[in-house]
């Protein structure tokens, strides 16, 4: 049973660790990029998705 919650434990911390990486995303209104957000932490991304969309735009990742 330890040996189970050890790996559960495990899992659980390398999808957090892959979740908060850096990644690179774009904004694009009517299929046109229009912005990029290169190494974009999780602060950064909200902020961008913010601007992105008062601008009418989607976000999608590279």
């Amino acid at each position: 049973m330890k040996k189970v919650l050890g790996v559960a434990a495990i899992a659980v911390l390398g999808v957090v660790a892959l979740a908060s990486c850096k990644k690179d995303y774009e904004c694009k209104v009517d299929g046109v990029v229009i912005s990029e957000c290169n190494g974009c932490g999780s602060t950064t991304k909200s902020a961008f998705d913010t601007s992105c969309s008062l601008s009418g735009g989607t976000v999608s990742a590279k």
